[in-house]
């Protein structure tokens, strides 16, 4: 009887642990400067910016890795980005962990 309530506790831990990994979002915008373009910080951090059908619009600040550092800062003016990655929030801001950047497919 020990053994079964051992798997059992053993397999809601997998189970738990399954059910809160985050599936990669894919979002399309315009890449820009959160300092040179936008004014909204105190150094250089590329913010794709997302439209949607409504109009309404979506920050997401890129955060600094490899994948984001391949594709090129956007320091003045804006380019065209896709980005998939893992989105997060911290300190009222939309964060993305990028996991690929590429030039929107037209």
């Amino acid at each position: 009887m020990k053994t079964i309530a051992k798997l059992a506790v053993a397999l809601a831990l997998v189970v738990g642990f399954v059910s809160t990994a985050v599936a990669d979002e894919t979002v399309t915008g315009k890449l820009t400067c959160a300092k040179c373009s936008l004014k909204k910080a105190d150094q250089c951090q590329d913010v794709l910016i997302t439209t949607d059908a409504a109009g309404k619009t979506t920050e997401y600040y890129v955060e600094k890795n490899d994948v984001a550092k391949a594709y090129g800062h956007t320091c003045k003016g804006e380019k065209p980005a896709t980005v998939t990655g893992a989105v997060s929030e911290k300190d009222g801001k939309k964060w993305i962990a990028a996991t690929k950047m590429e030039a929107p497919k037209s």
